[in-house]
């Protein structure tokens, strides 16, 4: 009886001792973690978040840089509904988006087609097609200046061969968006890569089941490699779009907005009311009107997928 007695304490404290380790490898175990993502969390704090709790609290203010803000609640909004300019900024971004994110989308899923063929050296073409997308922007704006020149430059110079006048590319306000969708195809080739990783996982079954049943080309990509690969073909729309309202740099270094603002984007006119005319509070509002348009069309996007985007249950 005694050494019953006493044994039941020493098994309730051994008992005790290992739920103790035990929660204190738990713990530890959890400050590990914490520390691996800590800097990935301040970083997101310091730079991502922070930054846009400030610039609302800017886009409420009338702000130089120099002074201190002035609070003016929803003014610059105000002010942004009554802007031509912004109006204007927003057709172009809006043209050269709903054109040109199509464009490069069926660009970019030809290429992957092309090279998703069993060809002898498919896998230099594949690098000389991607090559085009790692180049530096401001270099390949610089090829494209040239190419577009209207005096020597490549395009307009075949133009001459056949007999038809020099085009200002980048100077006639009427095309010279037309020539920054054409600039835009320059750089597919990330989406592309991302296609032919998607062509790649298609069962080769169906393809077969599809012969034996009469298909043609045209109808095996439209009823069996669309639909396989629509959630990429999903995803890829989303990023080109989001992208294409963030144009930027490729109409600051060719145009700077011009001709008669016909390349003025929403991006561009953001950075000039910011950094040129010092008006930072309003930039700020421009800024997160961008963001909430874009929001917007991501929402609608999503919204209409569901009836579009077929995803292989698990």
């Amino acid at each position: 009886m005694t050494s019953d007695v006493q044994s039941r304490p020493n098994t309730a404290d051994a008992t005790r001792s290992r739920v103790l380790r035990a929660r204190k490898r738990a713990i530890r175990r959890e400050l590990e973690g914490l520390a691996f993502v800590s800097p990935a969390v301040l970083g997101l704090l310091l730079f991502t978040a922070g930054p846009m709790v400030v610039s609302l609290w800017f886009s409420l203010t009338r702000y130089d840089l120099i002074t201190k803000p002035v609070w003016i609640g929803f003014g610059n909004y105000k002010h942004i509904l009554g802007d031509k300019i912004f109006k204007l900024s927003l057709w172009n971004t809006a043209y050269y988006t709903f054109i040109g994110v199509p464009l490069q989308t069926i660009v970019a899923l030809a290429q992957a087609l092309l090279l998703n063929m069993k060809v002898r050296g498919v896998n230099v073409y594949r690098t000389l097609y991607y090559l085009p997308s790692v180049t530096p922007t401001v270099a390949s704006v610089i090829l494209w200046l040239y190419i577009f020149n209207r005096n020597y430059g490549l395009i307009n110079s075949a133009l001459w061969t056949m007999g038809i006048p020099p085009i200002g590319w980048l100077s006639d306000p009427k095309i010279v968006k037309v020539s920054f969708i054409l600039m835009s195809l320059w750089n597919v080739g990330g989406r592309m890569v991302i296609f032919l990783a998607a062509l790649q996982g298609v069962p080769e079954e169906l393809y077969e089941s599809a012969s034996l049943d009469g298909a043609n080309a045209l109808r095996k990509l439209w009823n069996i490699t669309l639909p396989m690969i629509s959630p990429v073909l999903f995803f890829n729309i989303i990023m080109g779009f989001i992208g294409s309202f963030q144009v930027f740099t490729a109409a600051f270094i060719a145009t700077e907005g011009g001709p008669a603002n016909a390349t003025l984007f929403l991006v561009l006119h953001l950075y000039r009311q910011a950094f040129e005319n010092l008006k930072m509070g309003y930039a700020s509002a421009l800024a997160w009107l961008l963001f909430l348009i874009v929001m917007l069309f991501t929402s609608l996007q999503f919204a209409g997928s569901r009836r579009w985007v077929y995803y292989e249950a698990a």
